[in-house]
């Protein structure tokens, strides 16, 4: 996604900017400070996070995957805001809330974006296929949660230590559109700003696609927000 009017190559070396200036800023963190409040662990002079069922590793040199290489930027984003914005003590309340009920989500913008680029996103790309939504939501680490309402997919997906997801489905017919509904639990405020938690709902709609595709074979360019 590039900043308003700027080029591939100026876009590229703002991220660069941030991405360092937040590496910077983790280099001051005190590992041991945080692992506990955070859910994570350390290894040597790293901290390890578990990201959407997958484990990245952080220090003052960096983030990086499985592999050794740094992930996308929205990734590299969303993990540094995790470890800086660590609250002073550990928040519980696990409570099923919407995107706009969070205190600190008062820009109109992120509201508007999380409708568009996660729940629509969603009830779009899977109307009328269901079973396809279910093997992608398992595929990438979704399980299933048991709901007091009827609905035709309720899957929890675990986004950080402290943050999981539910996805609620139903699908449509001849005289309803399909209904999705992605869900946090409350005290995920208290651990990322609202920006970030918007983007882990994109994510988590980028993925899903992604699987999906594999699974058929299609071309998964409309992945715009995939992890990968």
């Amino acid at each position: 996604m590039l900043l308003k009017g700027t080029s591939m190559d100026t876009s590229s070396t703002i991220f660069e900017k941030h991405y360092q200036d937040y590496c910077a800023q983790i280099s001051e963190i005190d590992f041991n400070s945080v692992t506990s409040i955070l859910g994570t662990q350390k290894d040597g002079d790293q901290m390890i996070i578990p990201f959407f069922n997958r484990k990245y590793w952080v220090s003052a040199n960096g983030i990086m995957d499985e592999s050794g290489n740094r992930p996308d930027y929205i990734v590299c984003v969303i993990i540094a805001k995790y470890i800086l914005l660590c609250p002073d003590q550990s928040h519980t309340d696990a409570q099923w809330v919407s995107f706009k009920d969070f205190k600190k989500t008062s820009h109109f913008t992120n509201v508007t974006f999380f409708n568009s680029d996660v729940e629509q996103a969603i009830g779009d790309h899977f109307s009328g296929r269901l079973d396809a939504l279910s093997g992608a939501g398992r595929a990438i680490g979704g399980m299933d949660y048991p709901m007091a309402l009827s609905y035709d997919l309720s899957m929890q997906f675990t986004v950080l230590p402290r943050i999981s997801l539910l996805l609620l489905f139903n699908d449509g017919d001849d005289e309803f559109a399909s209904q999705c509904k992605v869900l946090f639990q409350k005290h995920a405020e208290f651990y990322l700003d609202p920006e970030s938690l918007a983007m882990s709902g994109a994510l988590l709609a980028g993925n899903l696609k992604k699987a999906c595709d594999r699974s058929t074979g299609a071309d998964d360019s409309i992945s715009r927000w995939a992890i990968e």
